[in-house]
């Protein structure tokens, strides 16, 4: 099995390739270009680092969002492309899982949160201590002041990732207290962050879940994969106000 991997869902754009269940390469930069010129550069130049001829791919593994519309869809449209030209199929995977799986093995629920401005974050709460990621909180775009409730409710040590991280960080402290352990048996607050090496989206976790994916059948044809954004864009509500 040769599985590439596209993320362009938000601030980050990165490809990898796994060879079998082995990562045999990966591409990320985080700078200011667009995702459209960057993406196809990147894979051109990770597949001819690896010595893969793009007609050996099994299949193309894709974010599926939710995420930056626009990023989205640029990552959507590379896929499609690609899968369709070379008649193979594509995986969609969860960007917010593929994020929680950044932090694979660890026995901590993990809560990914994307910037959705206004103050709203994308956002779902995993178990990631198994193979595959388990959910503890269906995936939403919800103010920020929800998704720290639901933090609360759940009432463990939680990791925080994503490129919501920045944005939001003081007010989850300010919330629910930075996690400290004084010992192996007590700690006080419930938030805890991820390192930077895996804060943002890494296309060798959505490789990895991918492989399991299209193990268990989850796979699409390339005609039938659309994003899954969770909420209308801003023109689409734009619009609709106007209309009603």
């Amino acid at each position: 099995m040769k599985l590439l991997s596209i993320d362009s869902s938000g601030l980050v754009a990165g490809v990898a390739l796994l060879l079998d269940d082995v990562l045999v390469g990966e591409y990320t930069i985080h700078n200011k270009k667009t995702h459209s010129q960057t993406l196809l550069p990147m894979i051109a130049d990770m597949l001819a680092m690896a010595e893969v001829d793009k007609h050996e791919l099994t299949a193309i593994a894709v974010a599926a969002g939710p995420g930056s519309f626009t990023g989205l869809r640029i990552g959507a449209a590379t896929a499609k492309g690609l899968a369709q030209a070379l008649e193979i199929p594509v995986v969609p995977v969860s960007t917010l899982e593929g994020l929680a799986y950044n932090l694979q093995g660890i026995d901590c629920p993990v809560c990914p949160i994307m910037d959705a401005r206004r103050s709203q974050a994308y956002y779902g709460i995993f178990d990631v201590s198994g193979t595959m990621p388990v959910t503890l909180s269906a995936e939403a775009a919800e103010p920020i002041e929800d998704v720290i409730e639901k933090v609360r409710e759940i009432g463990k040590p939680t990791f925080f990732l994503g490129d919501g991280v920045p944005v939001f960080r003081e007010r989850i402290i300010e919330a629910l207290g930075e996690y400290r352990s004084d010992s192996e048996l007590s700690g006080t607050g419930l938030a805890c962050f991820a390192g930077d090496a895996v804060r943002y989206q890494r296309a060798s976790s959505l490789a990895a879940l991918g492989r399991i994916y299209l193990e268990d059948g989850r796979q699409v044809a390339a005609h039938e994969f659309v994003p899954r954004y969770l909420r209308m864009s801003q023109a689409e509500r734009e619009r609709k106000s106007r209309g009603e």
